[in-house]
């Protein structure tokens, strides 16, 4: 893994970062300099009444003012840190979002939502937290070894030499058990992603889950998902709580011996008590950053599982979008398929060799068995999918070489499944027109025949219509949908089981509607039913690519 592309990512914020080490050195200065103050006062305290060089009040305000420059770089380093960690983190998710975007409909087909949802929170937060808490804070950690092992060196050599002889045991302690929370981390996150798959599931399936009255078994999933992910969490947290502890108490006990020491050393005589006072205090410093410098090596372990995830996510090929290839303009919609062969990966072939010419303003109907590729040749069609031989043309422009926006403006798909927004029936009327006023929507809408529910409720075209459209019918989804698409004015329309969600009248009403929206338009009808095939110029038997000769 090439953990240098996500510096992409930190080097737009060097400076606040470089501001923000500054800052921390500067608050780690000022907090080494407190022993210095201790053993100062220590030896005015312990001199000879008039022999002292500085007052008592003078060495305490001094101190005083120390303290309150640290505070006021303590308040500003935490926000910097904070703001910069949080704007990393936008960053980066808006990132993951705009690749997530580009990357074929293939790669979501086969992906969990919950994997995709773990990398734009956890993964991105994961990313942020460990530059700007673990790498940002590193040097701090790093100077008040370097300062503290400096001054018992000035002090005495021996026992700076002992403190020296211990770090290795710190060491060994933190990678054994920072270790094994890598592994932890990564069963962590495929839980969550489990987890929030399972749920936005069942909210997708809620009225086949009452239908059914399966809400027990579907609790007792959820219940055995969440137990696994607690399961984890604790054994992760559990490590956590070792970690730090541990190295803290080995700090503990080095600092320990090392006041024996020191108190040896005292009695000896090659020692003041004021240097000893002094020594003490900057053993006692490097408890801090022992044991955060062990947390360092579990947060690394952790960051390192999630940098895994989004390099591999961002190594994933976009889309080809064809930048630089022919821009289709308004085209007729003369469109070919030639000696088109594809397959799902790990399956049989779904279309062999399949040749098609649909003349420009033809109406064609698709039928053909479940599983015969028909929906597959619409997808082909708008590039939703690459077909492994053959080529499809448009207008005699082989798709592959257009550019793939002016592609999928040329086409107009309604599709069965319909897909709406969480919004306004207004906005979802202009979903692929933004910039469409009011009129033109509600000419698209009568188009559609969708101008009378919409003025009967309660909003109109500003009416909410709630997650999917669940406000409105099936058939009312459907007119929606073909509305939605009839504004951008396509010149080749796809109707994939449009009137599946009909009844026998409503299909009639439509299908007499319809004869004037298919006018001067290449359209594919993709249908079983009879009735829909009448508006049909053509109709096409697909056969499934097992059953050709």
């Amino acid at each position: 893994m090439r953990y240098a592309q996500l510096l992409r990512f930190i080097t737009p914020h060097r400076n606040t970062l470089l501001l923000v080490v500054v800052l921390l050195l500067a608050g780690t200065a000022a907090n080494l300099a407190n022993p210095l103050f201790a053993g100062q006062l220590t030896e005015v305290l312990l001199a000879e009444p008039g022999s002292a060089t500085l007052p008592v009040g003078v060495i305490l305000a001094a101190w005083l003012a120390l303290l309150v420059v640290r505070a006021a770089l303590g308040v500003g380093s935490s926000y910097l840190v904070g703001s910069t960690g949080a704007l990393m983190a936008a960053e980066l998710r808006g990132r993951v979002y705009e690749h997530m975007q580009i990357l074929p409909l293939a790669w979501h087909q086969q992906r969990k939502q919950g994997d995709v949802l773990s990398l734009l929170s956890n993964d991105a937060e994961s990313i942020s937290r460990f530059v700007t808490n673990t790498v940002v804070q590193l040097l701090p950690q790093l100077l008040t070894l370097a300062f503290a092992f400096a001054v018992m060196a000035w002090l005495d050599p021996l026992i700076a030499l002992v403190a020296a002889l211990l770090l290795p045991a710190y060491t060994i302690v933190a990678k054994l058990l920072g270790r094994r929370i890598r592994p932890l981390s990564r069963a962590w996150i495929e839980s969550w992603s489990g987890l929030v798959a399972l749920v936005n599931e069942n909210l997708g399936l809620l009225p086949v889950l009452k239908a059914f009255a399966r809400e027990p078994l579907e609790s007792g999933r959820f219940a055995a998902r969440n137990r696994e992910l607690l399961d984890v969490s604790r054994k992760e947290i559990w490590l956590y709580s070792l970690l730090s502890p541990a190295v803290g108490l080995l700090a503990g006990a080095g600092a320990l011996l090392l006041l024996w020491l020191g108190i040896r050393h005292l009695q000896s005589g090659h020692l003041q008590a004021a240097d000893l006072v002094t020594l003490l205090l900057y053993v006692m410093l490097l408890t801090g950053p022992l044991s955060a410098l062990a947390g360092v090596y579990g947060q690394v372990m952790h960051a390192r599982g999630a940098a895994e995830r989004l390099l591999s996510f961002f190594g994933e090929r976009p889309e080809p979008l064809g930048q630089g290839g022919r821009v289709l303009q308004q085209v007729a919609g003369r469109i070919e398929f030639r000696d088109v062969s594809f397959a799902y990966p790990g399956r049989p072939p779904v279309l062999k060799r399949f040749n098609l010419t649909i003349e420009a303003g033809e109406t064609v109907a698709l039928t053909g068995p479940n599983g015969a590729g028909k929906s597959t040749l619409v997808h082909l069609l708008m590039r939703f999918i690459e077909p492994d031989a053959g080529c499809i043309l448009l207008d005699g422009v082989d798709i592959a070489e257009a550019e793939l926006g002016s592609l999928r403006r040329q086409i107009g798909l309604v599709a069965q499944n319909t897909l709406l927004l969480n919004g306004t029936v207004a906005e979802n009327i202009a979903y692929g027109q933004p910039h469409a006023t009011l009129e033109e929507m509600k000419k698209a809408a009568k188009a559609a025949r969708a101008e009378e529910f919409i003025e009967h409720l309660p909003d109109g075209y500003a009416t909410v219509i709630g997650d999917q459209g669940v406000k409105l019918s099936g058939g009312q989804r459907q007119r929606l949908s073909l509305a939605r698409t009839l504004l951008k004015d396509p010149p080749v329309l796809v109707l994939d089981e449009a009137t599946a969600m009909f009844d026998p009248e409503g299909e009639a009403s439509f299908i007499e509607e319809c004869h004037e929206l298919l006018r001067q338009r290449t359209v594919i009808l993709i249908t079983h039913r009879p009735a829909s095939l009448a508006l049909a110029d053509r109709v096409v038997q697909v056969v499934p690519a097992d059953r050709k000769p």
